[in-house]
């Protein structure tokens, strides 16, 4: 199993088929012990408490979303074979994983930096603008794609990519952020030197590839931990 604590940008929790399928059992096994302690896990905590369905291959699933102290009672109520005893194991090692990164998204110094960050970026972007513009008279057909694929050359020249992102900056580190607002920084030089130059512009973007390839070089590539809905 890839993802046993689910991470939505507001609060960490999991799912009962999960639990299910961690512990090697059926999953109505685990909707029963829920039902027959529901009071139970209500008092303990409300927080990411409760059932939703969703379509199956041939009828709608009914399963639990539960936040780990939930969890934790949850499980202790389960006899502990070896299987069991892994998944607890593992489980409390991705909740913790996932807490942190939690801290990490919605810490006040991670606001401030992804607000300078935005803010350096829409200015970047208007370089971008340009520089489409550019290509476009040089005989670009699918100068558009740069905004993406700018974006896409940093990303993987500077990060592990575990996941796909609907934004992959909505979810980076601190640390990360710094590294993302330096390479717009140093992307939109480039793109400004190289049409001083008047460049061909395809030769602008692989000058600003290899100053970012540069930039990498002098670090390790960083991971970008799970954020999964």
């Amino acid at each position: 199993m890839k993802d046993l604590a689910i991470n939505n940008g507001k609060t960490v929790f999991t799912t009962s088929e999960i639990i299910a399928q961690g512990c090697n059992v059926e999953h109505r096994a685990i909707l029963a012990l829920i039902k027959t302690h529901k009071l139970d896990i209500e008092d303990i905590s409300n927080d990411a408490f409760e059932m939703r369905i969703r379509k199956g291959k041939t009828q709608k699933v009914r399963y639990y979303n539960l936040g780990e102290p939930q969890v934790t009672f949850l499980i202790s109520l389960m006899k502990n074979s070896k299987i069991v005893v892994k998944f607890k194991k593992n489980l409390v090692k991705e909740f913790y994983k996932q807490r942190k990164l939690l801290s990490n998204l919605l810490s006040g110094d991670r606001q401030q930096v992804r607000s300078e960050g935005k803010a350096i970026y829409h200015q970047s972007r208007d370089v971008i603008k340009e520089f489409v513009e550019y290509a476009i008279e040089q005989g670009s057909k699918s100068a558009n794609m740069y905004y993406m694929n700018l974006a896409k050359m940093e990303n993987k020249a500077l990060f592990v990519m575990e996941h796909k992102y609907p934004n992959v900056r909505d979810v980076l580190t601190v640390a990360q952020l710094f590294q993302v607002k330096v390479a717009d920084q140093i992307v939109e030089k480039a793109l400004k030197d190289g049409m001083a130059d008047n460049m061909y512009y395809k030769d602008i973007y692989k000058l600003a590839k290899e100053r970012i390839d540069m930039m990498a070089g002098l670090t390790d590539r960083s991971p970008v931990l799970a954020l999964t809905k």
